[in-house]
């Protein structure tokens, strides 16, 4: 009986904090600053508003990450079409062998005549891809 008595009962729930937040301060604001504070609450990321308010409060490290739609999807055309051009490089070197391996001197030179224009005009097109990327990287990609 002796030994029962020297344990502790466990009561259950949660175990309690070191340092509980028991102090609460409310303020109220008017339409125009409700709608300045959600948006930057919501341009911070952060989950909580409590934690948001503080870190604001107590100048804490806060950062705000904006997302361009519109800069995401040119990245990702720009991205998918430079595979589709180094797809076309691979199958020009496989007509390039194909075409001396299957065909005369004569033929085959005519035929790669041929493919040396569509070549230049696919490497000035090329250039002017590179050129709009430039100009939208200097426009619109600010760092």
């Amino acid at each position: 009986m002796n030994e029962n008595s020297n344990k502790k009962q466990n009561k259950g729930g949660r175990t309690p904090k070191t340092d509980p937040s028991i102090h609460r301060h409310v303020f109220r604001l008017t339409d125009e600053e409700n709608a300045k504070l959600l948006s930057l609450f919501e341009a911070s990321g952060m989950p909580n508003k409590a934690k948001f308010i503080i870190s604001l409060l107590f100048s804490k490290e806060m950062k705000s990450v904006k997302i361009d739609k519109g800069t995401v999807d040119f990245y990702m055309r720009l991205t998918s079409f430079h595979s589709q051009f180094r797809s076309v490089g691979v199958n020009y070197n496989q007509i390039v062998k194909l075409l001396y391996k299957n065909f005369s001197e004569k033929k085959a030179a005519a035929f790669l005549y041929k493919l040396e224009k569509q070549t230049a005009e696919m490497a000035m097109l090329c250039q002017k891809i590179i050129q709009i990327t430039e100009e939208f990287e200097a426009k619109h990609l600010k760092k």
